[in-house]
């Protein structure tokens, strides 16, 4: 078991300092500007009639789906940094999840524009309208707890585990994140199978969120072996629940999807604040 430990540990730490190193991210920012740029263009020559058939066939003509295209491939870029985040603690991979939620409901925003015309103008379109308002005021709201939620929190994972107890408990985190990243790509290659083939009913963030929800209990469990107090599983699923609530809002229609979001987001601030009062070593110290 150690073996395999040690094992995940080799393979996970080189990808993780690949993905999170600066130059990565220049490149990765440089491709984004390129992407939607490209797509622009690409979305003028199918307006024009100069794309053959069988490829203007599956491009659109509205210039704002380079919006929403551009916005999908950053969503793809920070659920890669979740799974990346998942063995750092818990309490870190839900404030990447609540990072992900706010840049969805901008991204829906964002694709409600595809109802606009062009040039852009509201007369008749007062339903997106109220759409893309309450989608950026979730969004603006999650933002504003989540940097509440970023200041309070603590890596308690951290704080009640040390030595060879802390290296299985991360090793064994790690497993589950390159489990995840194996799905991930697996599944991202089936939704371009399928879109090129012209099936569009398959997609890909909310099956993935779904996977996301079983890793969740899986972490929990693993958690419990390495932190089998009460206070740290009461704390881990309720992370979990709040994760949950994440990812039901991704499925929700409009405003009960802006209403989850922000309740999801107030649970987790509430439940980070309570552990942190009342059962950190500190707050028993004080007490």
């Amino acid at each position: 078991m150690y073996a395999m430990y040690r094992g995940a540990t080799y393979l996970f730490d080189p990808l993780h300092h690949w993905w999170e190193s600066d130059a990565t991210q220049r490149k990765v920012a440089g491709m984004l500007v390129l992407f939607f740029l490209g797509a622009m263009a690409t979305i003028e020559m199918n307006r024009q009639g100069l794309l053959p058939s069988q490829l203007a066939a599956m491009t659109p003509t509205s210039h704002y789906m380079a919006i929403n295209l551009a916005f999908t491939l950053v969503l793809v870029l920070e659920v890669v940094s979740l799974i990346f985040t998942l063995p750092c603690s818990i309490s870190k991979a839900v404030g990447k999840q609540f990072e992900i939620l706010a840049l969805i409901m901008v991204r829906s925003s964002f694709k409600e524009l595809v109802n606009f015309p062009e040039p852009i103008r509201i007369t008749g379109q007062e339903q997106a309208l109220f759409h893309i308002v309450s989608d950026g005021t979730a969004a603006l709201i999650i933002f504003a707890l989540l940097g509440l939620y970023m200041r309070i929190r603590r890596d308690a994972d951290e704080e009640n585990t040390k030595g060879l107890i802390l290296f299985k408990f991360v090793a064994a985190k790690k497993i589950v994140a390159l489990l995840l990243l194996v799905a991930f790509f697996g599944m991202g290659a089936l939704s371009i199978w399928q879109t090129l083939n012209g099936h569009h009913d398959f997609d890909f963030f909310q099956a993935f969120y779904t996977i996301l929800i079983f890793s969740d209990i899986l972490l929990v469990l693993i958690a419990q072996r390495y932190l089998p107090a009460f206070n740290a599983v009461f704390r881990n699923s309720g992370f979990a629940l709040a994760t949950l609530l994440i990812r039901l809002a991704l499925t929700a229609p409009p405003y009960y999807n802006a209403a989850l979001g922000i309740g999801a987001a107030l649970f987790a601030v509430l439940l980070a604040w309570t552990y942190n009062c009342f059962f950190t070593p500190s707050s028993r110290k004080n007490s």
